[in-house]
């Protein structure tokens, strides 16, 4: 089960802005990292807590990010997307 491109564009620049927004973006970043390594166990860890993360994120937003960072080009996306926020721009 794949996202398709423009949907996978989507969430990943909306979590790009949500991190930015919380001024999370270099500590986001050396996360990502430093783990991209274990992005797959992240993910699965993300299907484990599903339910629980519902409660700030759109079921439908939360599985489909899910799918994204379980591929390593998705990590790199996201990591490409937060180093090219405005705000790092300074």
């Amino acid at each position: 089960m794949a996202v398709d491109a423009r949907r996978r564009e989507q969430l990943l620049n909306d979590l790009a802005r949500r991190i930015e927004r919380l001024g999370m973006t270099a500590p986001a970043i050396l996360f990502l990292e430093t783990y991209k390594p274990l992005a797959f166990l992240g993910a699965q860890w993300l299907w484990f807590a599903q339910p629980f993360l519902t409660l700030g994120f759109n079921e439908t937003d939360l599985r489909d990010l899910t799918l994204i960072v379980e591929e390593r080009t998705g990590i790199e996306e996201l990591i490409a997307r937060l180093e090219a926020s405005p705000s790092d721009q300074t």
